[in-house]
């Protein structure tokens, strides 16, 4: 029914052009209009983006809601959409989040409330560009244009060291874009096109692909963040309002894994199998050697943040341990697991990390201190908001029954095939972030109440209740029943692991 409408650009323009109706609402005097404006956007582009689940072809790898219109023809550049079974995921994810990022900021945000709720909106329509995006010149500009949002949300929004926050991020995601795009400008100049498709049907000598492994390496180890280049989160996400750490935790850390998948590995097969240690070794420091320094943190957002790059390193590595197992099993199945794992991983820290976050959102809406020594008996005074916190910690540690055990098991049990060691190492987070989670919510939430401020707290509210029971719902449906990720993405990675597989020459 809806296949021949142009959903992909309702799902991107709808949110984009919503944002400027709600920068005209004005002032802080129409400030109910601008969240009421916003909300229903945000719902709007959410109930737009589910036909791509419900009318989405799952026997097929190619992509799907294709909008294919000639932009600037003396280039060879056209506005060029389309999705598949790893993108569509995520553009569902986006629109989801904005919903909760929304209602999370309905009482919170006081001042320029417009401006703030735009920004999200207009932020939610470039991500699912990125997403969506089949052609390589419009992937870059909805992939810079999206800084500019979280840009000024940080700087404006933000805590007190706003302004380092805010330009030490840029400066590291726009200075690892530039390589990207002159690798994209390469790649067009050899192809004679943009579209990313041509991309991955050009053959280039492992020489050059090396070259542009690393330009991309650069742009996405940045977004991710992979280590060593990871220095940038924690301060972005302490200054950031709560609405802010939500989005760059929950979508943007995923845009560049997704940028490994639909450039890295399927331009640069040959390059990726190279230099498959370099990238598994960072995943392993990512893993082990972050979940440690998340151990010795002692603001909540900072032990989140570092969590997150862990959780991070699960998805690179389990894209590419393909390789190692490539090496040692004919059989397949382990490599398709490792990929799909990754990608479960992102979704499922997508909506862990909003949960973890927006907790820590109520406790400094009412107490303005993220500082775990500060707390410390809060499942006295708000024992409703303490089974919430529970729940996510949990599952941030990757309790069976919780979707972050999924993508993390399936990652490990890929890493079996290739290396004893590989999975070993892997599967110490789970005891690392079980020992970070725990101590976290024992210090904060458990024991006798600290102090008169923790006395004076109040529970969670019929608006913090939704929101976080929509996300628990969330954590515990595809925690127990993963498949419909699971069937949708599967075609879409074959067919890249076969693609890959087929296009290495050495």
């Amino acid at each position: 029914m809806f296949t021949d409408w142009p959903l992909l650009s309702l799902v991107i323009w709808t949110p984009i052009f919503g944002g400027m109706l709600v920068l005209a609402t004005g002032n802080d005097k129409n400030a109910v209009e601008a969240k009421v404006l916003t909300i229903i956007v945000a719902l709007a582009t959410f109930l737009i983006s589910l036909p791509l689940y419900t009318e989405f072809n799952t026997q097929v790898a190619t992509m799907q809601f294709v909008e294919n219109i000639s932009w600037i023809e003396r280039f060879k550049i056209n506005y060029y959409l389309g999705v598949d079974g790893i993108s569509m995921p995520l553009i569902l994810l986006t629109s989801f989040t904005t919903v909760l990022v929304v209602l999370s900021a309905w009482e919170v945000i006081k001042e320029r409330v417009a401006q703030y709720m735009a920004a999200f909106l207009i932020m939610e329509g470039l991500m699912i560009g990125v997403f969506a995006a089949l052609d390589a010149a419009v992937f870059y500009v909805f992939w810079e244009a999206m800084l500019i949002p979280m840009f000024i949300v940080i700087g404006i929004w933000g805590g007190p060291r706003r302004v380092y926050a805010t330009i030490k991020f840029f400066l590291y995601t726009f200075f690892g874009s530039v390589f990207m795009l002159i690798a994209l400008l390469y790649l067009a100049v050899q192809a004679g096109s943009f579209e990313i498709l041509d991309f991955h049907a050009f053959k280039l000598s492992l020489d050059v692909q090396i070259y542009i492994f690393i330009a991309f390496l650069l742009a996405f180890a940045v977004k991710i963040p992979m280590f060593p280049v990871h220095t940038w989160l924690p301060d972005a996400h302490v200054e950031a309002p709560t609405g802010g750490s939500v989005i760059l935790a929950a979508i943007m850390l995923k845009l560049g894994a997704y940028g490994f998948l639909r450039f890295s590995l399927p331009i640069t097969p040959d390059a990726s199998s190279s230099l498959d240690w370099l990238m598994i070794t960072l995943s392993l420091i990512a893993v082990v050697y972050i979940g440690f320094v998340a151990l010795a943190q002692q603001d909540m957002k900072k032990l989140i943040a570092y969590s997150s790059i862990s959780h991070m390193g699960f998805v690179t590595l389990g894209f590419f341990i393909i390789f190692a197992i490539a090496r040692n099993d004919a059989n397949m199945s382990g490599a398709v697991m490792g990929i799909e794992g990754g990608i479960v991983q992102m979704i499922s820290h997508g909506f862990i990390s909003a949960a973890m976050f927006l907790c820590v959102g109520v406790l400094y809406d009412r107490m303005h201190s993220r500082q775990i020594n500060d707390y410390g008996g809060v499942v006295n005074t708000m024992p409703i908001f303490a089974a919430f916190m529970v729940l996510f910690s949990m599952a941030n540690a990757g309790l069976p029954g919780t979707s972050g055990f999924v993508g993390e098991f399936m990652v490990i049990l890929s890493a079996f095939k290739a290396n004893f060691w590989y999975a070993f190492l892997a599967a110490i987070t789970l005891i690392i972030g079980a020992a970070y989670t725990l101590w976290m919510v024992k210090r904060v939430l458990f024991g006798d109440v600290a102090n008169e401020n923790v006395a004076a707290l109040t529970d969670v509210n019929a608006r913090e209740i939704l929101i976080l029971g929509i996300l628990a719902i969330t954590v515990l449906f595809f925690g127990l029943y993963p498949a419909p990720l699971l069937e949708v993405m599967e075609p879409s990675v074959e067919n890249l692991l076969q693609h890959v597989m087929q296009s290495k020459v050495n």
